[in-house]
């Protein structure tokens, strides 16, 4: 199976446990791995055959920007659920969320959650 990655998608969202993290926001970090076939496209070298991974890069701005959850599990998996629902000819997702700037005392790192999900697990 094939693989389109994704990398440094950012978007600022209000996702969060701290009340102060669903009012002021922070800066969220995406990347996906897409699994599908792109043999057809490979050969036609048109568009419509294959993934337009503008409209998953949307999507997962979208999803950041308008979602409020307080834990970033819950966000992640929305973004998994919802590529594999919008786009019909991926089969299998890989969502690694990262929090590149977390509200924690004495911590400069970053927190992320990776998932891992397909068709099958809708």
């Amino acid at each position: 199976m094939d693989c389109i990655h994704l990398t440094g998608i950012r978007g600022y969202g209000y996702t969060g446990y701290l009340p102060e993290e669903q009012v002021l926001g922070q800066w969220f970090e995406v990347d996906v791995r897409l699994w599908l076939d792109i043999s057809t496209a490979a050969k036609t070298d048109a568009i419509e055959d294959t993934l337009d991974y503008r409209s998953v890069i949307s999507l997962i701005q979208h999803l950041i920007k308008t979602s409020k959850f307080a834990l970033v599990e819950k966000l992640v998996v929305t973004i998994a659920d919802s590529i594999l629902q919008e786009c019909d000819r991926v089969i299998k997702v890989q969502v690694t969320l990262s929090k590149p700037a977390a509200p924690i005392p004495d911590f400069g790192g970053k927190i992320s959650i990776e998932l891992t999900k397909s068709k099958s697990n809708l």
